[in-house]
């Protein structure tokens, strides 16, 4: 099956994109889209861009936080320990009065 039998092809533009390690990835459009600024490495996945010179850096990836790690930026150790000593205190007048928490 040709472009014959197809018809013909748009108007295509090659578009070269260059990343922070030195990948050089061309990709290609339709002469009437938009091209983005950006695309992403197909070799190493950071951005590139347009400009061979300045290529964007890579994205600053922040590690994963549990959420007693968010927790403990919120609250000083004496914070911490006035809280759980209101719980306790507050789950033990419960048991002396007979109201069982589950």
């Amino acid at each position: 099956m040709g472009e014959a039998e197809r018809g013909e092809a748009a108007p295509r533009q090659a578009v070269t994109y260059f990343c922070a390690n030195e990948h050089r990835s061309v990709v290609t459009f339709s002469t009437e889209a938009t091209t983005p600024d950006t695309w992403d490495c197909p070799k190493c996945g950071l951005p590139a861009s347009l400009d061979s010179e300045n290529p964007p850096p890579a994205p600053k990836i922040e590690p994963y936080k549990t959420h007693l790690a968010y927790v403990k930026e919120r609250r000083s150790d004496q914070e911490a320990a006035d809280i759980l000593d209101e719980a306790l205190e507050l789950l033990r007048s419960r048991r002396k009065s007979g109201d069982i928490i589950f």
